[in-house]
């Protein structure tokens, strides 16, 4: 247990990386924090930031949950002992990992336990887990996006299809699909929609930011400040 309470931390200092809290420092200077939404993530990069900063930050918050879940967990694998007979151990660590590294994310030690709000960081630890039904999501993601330049709306709906994919494979193609990620993945899709209560609010009232183009942008860095 010892080699998995290493592969926890480990998956955690990952995800806790704050690359838009840096990016935003070391691209124009600015706390990222104290400006938009005020959250740490790809989205609010993109609107302050610009395409190229957003981009950036983007690989890095999806490799975090895929170094995680594909390459940190494999120190556990062979280290611990089968958690429920019905469910595949490799999978269960790979999973562990990953959503510790979303934890990192969401909650950061090197910003105070402030974060993103986890939607690629968890893509990319399902990706390194079970890249179809994951690209599927992301199919949809891009799909929506393109539609409604809702970056907040894409998110929910891909994130909410997602399982609708594991099942369809599982049940529809026949698609060896661990219980667990079933499980698990669940839980996760709550969690990343709880997380956007407030972006749903303003959909709801019509007040949530698009992305306004998909041509090179230079950001707003002098909108008004968040909070």
């Amino acid at each position: 247990m010892g080699t998995l309470l290493i592969v926890g931390i480990l998956s955690y200092l990952i995800g806790a990386i704050p690359s838009s809290l840096w990016v935003g420092k070391i691209y124009k200077k600015i706390d990222l924090r104290d400006y938009g939404s005020g959250n740490l993530g790809a989205t609010n990069t993109f609107r302050i930031l610009g395409w190229k900063a957003g981009l950036v930050v983007s690989a890095i918050d999806f490799m975090k949950g895929f170094t995680a879940a594909f390459w940190i967990s494999s120190i556990a694998v062979d280290s611990i002992p089968t958690v429920y007979s019905g469910w595949e151990t490799a999978m269960f660590v790979q999973i562990y990992a990953g959503l510790v590294a979303v934890i990192g994310h969401m909650y950061s030690v090197f910003a105070q336990f402030k974060g993103g709000k986890g939607v690629l960081t968890a893509c990319g630890m399902l990706y390194g887990i079970e890249p179809i039904s994951i690209s599927l999501a992301l199919l949809v993601f891009f799909t929506v996006l393109l539609w409604s330049r809702y970056v907040s709306l894409a998110s929910i709906i891909s994130c909410m299809m997602y399982p609708v994919f594991l099942l369809m494979l599982r049940y529809g193609f026949d698609y060896a699909v661990d219980g667990s990620l079933m499980v698990i993945t669940a839980l996760l899709v709550i969690t990343i929609v709880v997380k956007h209560r407030s972006n749903i609010q303003r959909l709801i009232a019509g007040t949530e930011s698009r992305i306004s183009s998909f041509s090179p942008a230079k950001g707003r860095i002098n909108e008004e400040k968040a909070g």
